[in-house]
C-alpha cells in the first residue's frame, strides 16, 4: 500500500512539473523570439562555440521559473556555471537556453530552446520548443510524445533512405555511398531539433557527431523515445546524463527497427 502511495505523490509532482515546463519553456521560447533579427551582442566561447547575449537572457528567465518552484532539483545549463551539487540530486533539469546559436544569430529558423528534467541518469520531461517555425515537442515518461498537442512517431520499416537521414555527412556516408541522384538532407543547426525530426517522423534517422553535450540530447532523446523511437550510441549503448562528464559521442536516432539496423551495421564496422 505504502509503494502505491509514493506512485501516487511521484505522478502528482509529474504532472506538476510538466505543467511547469511547458509554461516556462513557452515563456523563454517568446523571449527568445523577440529578440530574434535583432542587433545582438555576441562572443565566442571555447574553441568556436557561439553565444548572445539572447542565450543569458534566456537561461536568466529559465533558471529563474524553474529553481524557484523547484528549489531542491538539481541544475545543469550549457550557459550556467556547473555546479557538482547536481551530481547528488535525484532530480535535474537540463537546458539549452537557444540550441543553435549560430543559426539564430543567422537568422535561420533551425534553433529552438530545449529542457529535461531528469530523474537519476534519464530524462522524465521534455520540451523543445522551435518558436520561429511554431513547434512545441513535449514528452512525459510512458506517456508518448507530441508536436503542437498532436502524437508524433517515428518512421517505421528498416529501409536506409539517404534523402530522409540528417547529421554529419562522413557518419551518414558510412552506412553507404548515396547515388548521385540523392541529395542528402540540408543541415539542421540545433541537434535537439534534428533529433526531433525523427520522433516526428519528417526524418528517418539523424546522427549526432561527437562531443554533444546533454543539455544538447536529454529533451530530444525522450522525445524520440516516446514517438517509437530509438536514441543511443552507435554500438547501441544507453545514454547516461547527469554525469560529472556531460560529453558524449557519435549517436544515432531512428525508428526502433531502422535503428536496430543501423546499429548492426557500425557494430560490424567500427569506427577506427
Amino acid at each position: 500500500m505504502a509503494d502505491v502511495s509514493a506512485g501516487s505523490v511521484h505522478n502528482k509532482v509529474l504532472a506538476r512539473d510538466a505543467a511547469l515546463l511547458k509554461d516556462t519553456v513557452r515563456e523563454a521560447g517568446a523571449l527568445a523570439l523577440s529578440l530574434f533579427g535583432t542587433e545582438l551582442k555576441n562572443w565566442t566561447k571555447g574553441a568556436s562555440s557561439p553565444v548572445s547575449e539572447a542565450d543569458i537572457a534566456v537561461n536568466d528567465l529559465l533558471e529563474s521559473r524553474l529553481r524557484s518552484a523547484t528549489p531542491d532539483y538539481g541544475w545543469l545549463s550549457e550557459e550556467s556555471v556547473d555546479d557538482e551539487a547536481r551530481l547528488g540530486k535525484h532530480l535535474v533539469w537540463i537546458v539549452d537556453p537557444i540550441d543553435g546559436t549560430r543559426g539564430y544569430l543567422a537568422g535561420r529558423e533551425d534553433w529552438c530552446v530545449s529542457v529535461a528534467l531528469v530523474e537519476g541518469a534519464s530524462p522524465v520531461l521534455a520540451a523543445v520548443f522551435a518558436p520561429a517555425s511554431d513547434e512545441f515537442f513535449f514528452a512525459v515518461r510512458g506517456q508518448g510524445a507530441a508536436r503542437n498537442d498532436v502524437p508524433v512517431y517515428a518512421t517505421p520499416g528498416t529501409e536506409l533512405d539517404f534523402s530522409r537521414m540528417a547529421g554529419p555527412k562522413p557518419l551518414v556516408e558510412r552506412l553507404g555511398k548515396p547515388s548521385e541522384e540523392v541529395v542528402l538532407h540540408p543541415r539542421i543547426g540545433s541537434l535537439a531539433l534534428r533529433l526531433c525530426r525523427v520522433a516526428q517522423g519528417s526524418l528517418d534517422a539523424a546522427f549526432a557527431g561527437g562531443q554533444s553535450r546533454d543539455w544538447d540530447l536529454a529533451a530530444a532523446n525522450l522525445i524520440v523515445q516516446e514517438a517509437n523511437g530509438t536514441m543511443t550510441t552507435l554500438s547501441g549503448d544507453a545514454i547516461s546524463y547527469n554525469r560529472r562528464e556531460v560529453a558524449h559521442g557519435a549517436l544515432v536516432a531512428a525508428g526502433r527497427d531502422r535503428h536496430a539496423r543501423i546499429v548492426e551495421h557500425f557494430r560490424n564496422r567500427p569506427l577506427s
